[in-house]
């Protein structure tokens, strides 16, 4: 090779200094999906601007509860109005995201969380706004997102090749990720501003974005053979899922990591009480686990390449309870507190990125919605679980003991998932092309 540097040596333009902005390249996001696949970056724009929305709306709703009775049981009770349909729906919402057109069903839930929006504005521009109507609003909205939600998931392999799947998934927890962080502060300025009737309009008009990029794709009928939607459909999703143990081993590693890692509902004991921080302390530890996870998903370049996903998986909520174990000894530090929470978010948001290639991979097309379906009842109800966890243990033994022994048990919980589903650390993915 004419111009080759012996051995050892390189010269101003050899391989170290070529080769570093590759290195660079590889680190962040792989935004091949979005260049490469024209319909998956209409959906997913579509995605970042109705996603902004939905989180405009996802802090308005217990600020006008609480305008309105000055009670945080009220507010309880609208996370219930809006936990009870996704628990009770999304399995049926998984057989029928198998059997219909997928493109079509999005383009239903898309409109009616439209519709749902301009309820809203209607009832914040009310006199006085029924306490009971806002609740069964905001019922029908978490039940069209039920639905939304598994549809979307299993819609992502048709619009993606094999070797891309990763990096589109990785490109969706981005999106999640930035709406969740951008978002509220969008939300808390505009009711500031232009009050909750504006707040809620711009939600709905976010859905247009959406709308939209669905109208600009193809069809997503169903490929193979398909089961009709009903009670037998969801057994058999869930025999499936049941039956595949490396998938199954995903949910219980995930269960662990919520249920017993998880301190969200002791943020305001902590800021108070511990940290002596105030409520913008509390504020603060709400954002840096989405923080992080923004980071996380930022720098996911290399995930693509990773093979052992099983292992990626287990060592992520390794990383996530050592984050948590340290953030509760860190109550010298709130800086120091912050930044661990930080890097429970990117390894949390890294665990769902391998575990969503995982269950990707391994469902068939016909089975997809029905298995992204389970996945999502396990992350909607796993952290309201360690949340009772977490307030539980912290009545008998204080807040700091319940977060610190809860990442210390959610370190034996990966150890005991390992052993019980070696499936989950044997499980690898084929190389992609």
């Amino acid at each position: 090779m004419t111009g080759a540097n012996p051995p050892g040596e390189a010269g101003p333009a050899g391989p170290p200094t070529s080769a570093t902005p590759g290195r660079v390249r590889r680190l962040f996001l792989d935004t091949a999906p979005l260049r490469e696949h024209r319909e998956f970056r209409l959906l997913w724009l579509g995605q970042v601007v109705s996603g902004m929305g939905n989180q405009i709306t996802r802090i308005a709703l217990p600020f006008q509860v609480y305008v309105l009775t000055g009670s945080t049981i009220a507010i309880g009770a609208l996370v219930l109005a809006q936990l009870i349909p996704i628990l009770v729906f999304s399995l049926g919402a998984g057989s029928v995201a198998d059997a219909v057109d997928r493109r079509r069903l999005l383009l239903i839930t898309q409109a009616g969380m439209a519709l749902t929006s301009l309820a809203l504005v209607a009832l914040a521009l009310a006199p006085s706004p029924s306490l009971v109507a806002i609740y069964g609003v905001a019922f029908l909205a978490a039940g069209l997102s039920s639905v939304d939600g598994p549809t979307r998931s299993a819609a992502i392999p048709r619009l993606v090749t094999p070797a891309h799947l990763p990096a589109a998934i990785a490109l969706n927890q981005l999106n999640y990720q930035a709406a969740s962080v951008v978002g509220p502060a969008i939300g808390g300025l505009l009711l500031a501003t232009i009050g909750l009737a504006g707040a809620y309009a711009v939600d709905a008009l976010s859905f247009g974005a959406s709308l939209a990029a669905l109208l600009a794709i193809g069809p997503l009928a169903p490929i193979g053979r398909v089961t009709r939607p009903g009670i037998a459909a969801i057994r058999e999703g869930l025999r499936y899922a049941a039956d595949r143990r490396v998938i199954l081993s995903t949910f219980a590693i995930d269960l662990v990591a919520m249920i017993f890692g998880m301190p969200t509902a002791l943020f305001p004991v902590l800021a108070l009480d511990v940290f002596r921080v105030g409520p913008i302390g509390v504020g603060l530890l709400a954002a840096a686990p989405g923080v992080g996870a923004f980071v996380g998903a930022l720098l996911s370049g290399w995930v693509s390449g990773v093979r052992r996903t099983g292992r990626a998986v287990a060592l992520a909520v390794i990383v996530w309870g050592l984050a948590i174990v340290g953030f509760g000894l860190a109550t010298f530090s709130f800086p120091l507190a912050l930044f661990l929470l930080a890097i429970a978010g990117a390894a949390d948001v890294l665990s769902a990125v391998f575990r969503s290639m995982i269950i990707q991979l391994e469902a068939p097309d016909q089975l997809r919605g029905r298995v992204m379906s389970i996945h999502m009842l396990v992350v909607t109800s796993g952290p309201r679980m360690g949340d009772l966890e977490a307030t539980g243990v912290a009545a008998v033994f204080g807040a700091q003991i319940s977060v610190v022994s809860g990442g210390l048990l959610c370190l034996l919980g990966v150890a005991a998932v390992a052993r019980a589903f070696p499936e989950l650390w044997r499980n690898s993915t084929p190389a992609r092309e």
